[in-house]
């Protein structure tokens, strides 16, 4: 066979990813941080689960405290996604996902708080509440972080590869 020939492009080819040292340890890491993220997350969300619910309703220590899980968590999934992006040129769609998982993160928040800013249903001298309209802007911005963190995700082209330049 000679050596300068083309492979066929119905052969299979394989490809092996970048082999980094310095990922694995990131790996571990932003898993960790997102589990982490979690955890406060439901803390936050669902306190009586752990048998910390003094209140009938969720007021603003509640609503803090899952915002920051979720920030936590909007953290360790980007740390993830990067890292498998290393060595890799990222592309626009990539760039638009992370600035999704942003502004996903910034709409929560200020639906979560919309009482505390000033913007729900019950005014200053009131306790904050947390109701039906603040809980469907705070899954809406959740819905955007997700949609973000699917446009993050790498995908590689395949790439047709000549044995000479293996």
């Amino acid at each position: 066979m000679n050596t300068n020939e083309p492979i066929p492009a119905s052969t299979p080819v394989e490809t092996s990813p970048i082999v980094d040292d310095s990922v694995t340890p990131r790996i571990y890491v932003s898993i960790s941080v997102t589990l982490v993220g979690l955890l406060i997350f439901v803390i936050g969300a669902k306190p009586d689960w752990f048998g910390w619910d003094r209140s009938a309703v969720v007021g603003f220590v509640q609503i803090a405290v899952f915002l920051a899980g979720l920030a936590i968590i909007c953290l360790g999934g980007y740390i993830s996604l990067l890292t498998l992006w290393w060595g890799r040129e990222r592309t626009i769609v990539s760039d638009i996902g992370t600035r999704l998982v942003g502004t996903g993160y910034v709409i929560a928040v200020f639906a979560g708080l919309a009482d505390i800013f000033g913007m729900g249903s019950q005014s200053f001298p009131q306790v904050p509440y947390f109701g039906p309209w603040q809980a469907s802007g705070v899954l809406i911005g959740q819905g955007i972080i997700a949609l973000g963190f699917l446009l993050f995700i790498p995908f590689y082209p395949q790439k047709n590869l000549h044995k000479n330049n293996l």
